[in-house]
Formats: structure tokens, C-alpha cells, sequence
């Protein structure tokens, strides 16, 4: 089984010809609404890629918190740790041009899930669960849940986003971090734009006692360190519509391998792919492929090579 303590949120995403400067209305090429948040995508992308996942999280007492516990069911998500808070459900008003995106976040209902929320959640989880967290919801809640899951023996993850400082105790407690680029020049001081100081970050890390390290490195690909090894993964070339949730299908894949016994380093060449055909579509959840769609574009892509 796989758990995600994470948020929900609506998003509403609108497609520019460019960015709008300070004071400034631009016109929308498109407008999507769609359910998003860090947890819900994770969560979304297991299920489209066939893991066993349950959600714990808040939505607020509105439509938006109806309508994202139902597309979370729809992927076969278990939502009965989901639970209405008095705060309106999240939101994330996102802006796309060519590929890239800038967020907005109101957090709302996400800012009230708590460690009795948590730990009723977790009530079930045994060792060899896995356990995955961002940092959408209350630190304090993602401490929490990293001390209930490495207590239970559970494969903890975690991925720092948005980035903010943390205490050593959150590192410990986690068995793999997955930052972004961004989020590692953030917590460890290092641009990891080189091999040289992709090392120099996972040692980084490694000092504040992260385990095991996963940095996504956007259209270079990834850097996964293992023990003593760090494996470059490169990424797949295609067109690029839309990064919305990219790093949420790849930590996603990466739970549903190791949840199938697969090692890490595997499951992160798996992630690779299923992320690269997510970002040829538009949209955040809707746009996570299945395992399915994956699966054909790992075998076109190997009878082109």
C-alpha cells in the first residue's frame, strides 16, 4: 500500500501568449479547470499507474471538495482519510506559457490537516508501506507523519516542495528526497547544473541525514544516489505542452515500482518516461498517463533507438 499525506487543490489554469508584467491584463489563449495539489497528483498518479494508494488529506465543504475526492476515486485512489474541513478546499490559479508555469496557492483546508488526522490515517500502515509527503500541508503535520512511518517501518518519501528550510529530523526521517533543481538550490545552497555539484548537493544532503536522493533536473533529466553511486538519467526528448505536475507523475511512478520490489534507480528510469509523457499533454491530474499509455511509449521509444 501506498499513502500520500498531501494536499488537494482546484486548479484553474490559464494558457498565455506571455507572462503579464506588474499592473498589466493579458487575454487567456485557454482556460482549464481541473483537481490538482501536490498530494492529489501523486496520489493520481499512482493510481493511473496501478499502485494501491490511499489519500490522507482536507478538502473544504464546497463543490471543488466533492468534485476532487471523486476524481481521486475515479483512479481507484481510497479517499476515507479524506475529511471536510471548515476552510474552503485549496486552490492554485496557474499561468502557462510555452511549457512553463507560475502558481499562485491558496492553501485553505490544506493548512488544517493535523497529526491526529495523520496518525488515524496511518493506523492501518505496516512495514513495507509507503509513505509520501510534500510540503503543501503544516510542517509540523509532515514531521509528524515521517515519525509515524519510519516508527512503523515504512518506506518514507518525501518531496520537498515548496521548498523551505528544514529540521535534521525531517531528513532523518526520510528515506528518499526528491527535490527539483530549484528546491535543491534552496535547501542545500548548490545549483545542482553540473555533475560536480549534483555530488556536492547529495553530500549536502546527505550531512543534514538524508538517506537516499532523487534530484529531477527538469529537460536534463535526473541524478539518483544510491549508497555510494550516483546514476545520471537523461531525459527523453519530446514536445513540451505543459511541466504542470511533471515531478508528481515522477515521484508517483517512482512509489509504484518500489512498491512492486523494484529498486530505486529502476523505478526512477520508469519515472523518467512516464513524466516525459505527461508534459506532452496539458493540465495537471487529467493529464497523468496511465500505466498502459506508459508502457506503449516505453516500447515506441525502444523500437526507434
Amino acid at each position: 500500500m501506498i499513502y500520500v499525506v498531501g494536499s488537494l487543490n482546484m486548479d484553474i489554469s490559464a494558457t498565455v501568449a506571455r507572462f503579464p508584467r506588474a499592473g498589466e491584463t493579458v487575454a487567456a489563449e485557454s482556460v482549464l479547470t481541473s483537481p490538482g495539489g501536490k498530494g492529489a497528483n501523486q496520489a493520481t498518479a499512482i493510481g493511473k499507474l496501478g499502485g494501491d494508494c490511499a489519500m490522507l488529506g482536507k478538502v473544504g465543504p464546497d463543490v471543488f471538495g466533492e468534485q476532487m475526492i471523486n476524481n481521486l476515486k475515479s483512479y481507484g485512489v481510497r479517499t476515507e482519510h479524506v475529511t471536510a474541513s471548515q476552510c474552503e478546499s485549496g486552490t492554485a490559479l496557474i499561468w502557462v506559457h510555452k511549457g512553463n508555469n507560475r502558481i499562485v496557492l491558496n492553501s485553505g483546508a490544506n493548512g488544517t490537516l493535523t497529526e491526529t488526522d495523520v496518525s488515524e490515517g496511518l493506523k492501518n500502515a505496516k512495514a513495507g508501506d509507503i509513505l509520501m509527503l510534500q510540503l503543501e500541508v503544516p510542517l509540523d503535520t509532515v514531521a509528524h507523519a515521517l515519525r509515524v512511518g519510519k516508527r512503523k517501518g515504512m518506506i518514507t518519501m518525501l518531496n520537498p516542495a515548496p521548498a523551505v528550510q528544514l529540521g535534521l529530523e525531517i531528513y532523518e526521517n526520510s528515506e528518499i528526497i526528491t527535490p527539483n533543481e530549484t528546491e535543491t538550490q534552496i535547501l542545500t545552497g548548490i545549483m545542482p547544473d553540473c555533475e560536480v555539484n549534483v555530488a556536492l548537493a547529495v553530500k549536502k544532503f546527505r550531512e543534514m541525514g538524508a538517506s537516499n536522493v532523487i534530484i529531477t533536473l527538469g529537460k536534463t533529466g535526473s541524478a539518483v544516489a544510491v549508497g555510494k553511486e550516483i546514476t545520471l538519467i537523461p531525459a527523453h526528448k519530446v514536445k513540451v505542452t505543459d511541466t504542470t505536475a511533471a515531478g508528481d507523475t515522477y515521484v508517483g511512478a517512482v512509489a509504484v515500482k518500489l512498491s512492486e520490489g523494484e529498486n530505486i534507480v529502476d523505478a526512477a528510469k520508469f519515472a523518467s518516461y512516464a513524466s516525459a509523457l505527461k508534459i506532452t499533454r496539458k493540465g495537471a491530474a487529467v493529464a497523468i498517463p496511465t500505466l498502459k499509455e506508459v508502457e506503449e511509449f516505453i516500447a515506441l521509444r525502444n523500437a526507434t533507438k
